[in-house]
């Protein structure tokens, strides 16, 4: 097959039209914008609109991304759940500074949370880990997440071969799968406007509580 050329990837642009975003309608609590901005964009009909890539970094400094599910909100941080032994796991152990960013682009708005992410209780990851899909609990228990494996196969044999272990009773959460919460050091929010001029109003958390502030684009 003939490969295809690329598109040319700098004249590649789309306007901004969405309204946008004023200081009043930001409010004061940002958590409380941004469950109004998940509101909407599950209203919006997009596909998993709790899709968050969570950037970590290793003791030398060295970053790495990847996407996740958000899997809830409070007043300490965005928590999502992950093998405690996978390369993120490893990074936020050398370095617990984190940093996420939710997009919604039909919106044409975007969310950026920077902070500490530190793990969840045992009580917390168990309580999720059980409301899950009984097929993602075998995966989480069977998979060693980011660990070279020689095919496909391989793995489905590690899947079957819990499934069968379990034979249909309860699957305990495994030791080596939990979750963490990322803490809500700052909080930006970025909605598209015309001619690139983007609307950016950051809350930074102080011992006073958040104080609001407009970026420039």
């Amino acid at each position: 097959m003939e490969a295809m050329e690329p598109p040319e990837l700098a004249a590649i642009r789309r306007e901004y039209t969405a309204r946008g975003l004023t200081e009043d309608e930001a409010g004061d609590d940002p958590l409380v914008l941004l469950r109004q901005w998940i509101a909407e964009a599950v209203a919006a009909g997009i596909d998993e609109p709790n899709a968050m890539a969570v950037a970590t970094a290793d003791a030398r400094g060295r970053p790495s991304v990847r996407t996740v599910l958000l899997k809830g909100i409070d007043i300490d941080g965005a928590v999502f759940y992950t093998n405690l032994e996978s390369r993120k796991a490893r990074e936020l152990a050398e370095n617990p500074w984190a940093a996420a960013v939710l997009l919604w682009r039909p919106l044409q708005r975007q969310v950026r949370i920077e902070g500490p992410a530190l793990p969840v209780s045992d009580d917390e990851a168990d309580r999720y880990f059980e409301s899950r899909p009984r097929g993602a609990q075998i995966s989480a228990a069977a998979s060693q997440q980011s660990e070279p494996i020689d095919g496909r196969d391989d793995l489905e044999r590690q899947y079957t071969e819990v499934e069968q272990a379990a034979a249909g009773g309860d699957l305990a959460r495994p030791s080596f799968w939990g979750g963490y919460r990322l803490g809500f050091d700052s909080i930006e929010f970025w909605q598209g406007r015309p001619n690139r001029l983007h609307d950016r109003i950051r809350f930074v958390r102080g011992a006073a509580g958040w104080k609001r502030e407009r970026l420039q684009p």
